[in-house]
Formats: structure tokens, C-alpha cells, sequence
């Protein structure tokens, strides 16, 4: 498909499901390689299911870290109120 075909029809399927119509595929990056980290997936094998083989650009640009964070947190939290 033509890049401009698929822009088109996304940011058709991004109105009708109510997420405006600006959004663009490319916006999904960071998701993918985030879910995708969350899951357990290794960086690297993210890196290469992401057609991006630069393992470092995949881990500090794209992935945002969802479950450590929230998880040290709360430890941290537990380890305040139980001591």
C-alpha cells in the first residue's frame, strides 16, 4: 500500500473510533515497543520485531518503562508502612 493510503485510512479508522483524526501510524512506536517491554519481551528481540535494529535507540527513545515503575513504588510504599 501507498503510504499516503495507509495515513488515510488510519486516521479514518482514529476518527470513527473517537481518538480525533490528526493521529498518524507512526504515533503507535512507542506503544508497540512499551507493550511489548511490559510483556517481557527482551530489548533486543523488540529492536528486531520493530525493524529497528539499534538496540539502544529502541530502549531510550520508544520504550517507556510502564510495570518497574509502578512496581518500585510500590515496594517502596510497602517497605514505608510496614516497617
Amino acid at each position: 500500500m501507498d503510504s499516503h493510503n495507509v495515513r488515510r485510512d488510519f486516521r479514518k479508522v482514529t476518527k470513527a473510533a473517537g481518538l480525533g483524526e490528526p493521529r498518524v501510524p507512526k504515533e503507535l512506536r512507542t506503544s508497540f515497543v512499551s507493550l511489548m517491554s511490559n510483556g517481557g519481551v527482551s530489548v533486543e528481540e523488540i529492536a528486531r520485531l520493530f525493524v529497528y535494529n539499534a538496540t539502544p535507540t529502541t530502549e531510550t527513545i520508544y520504550r517507556r518503562e510502564l510495570r518497574p515503575v509502578i512496581t518500585t513504588g510500590a515496594e517502596i510504599m510497602d517497605q514505608m508502612f510496614v516497617s
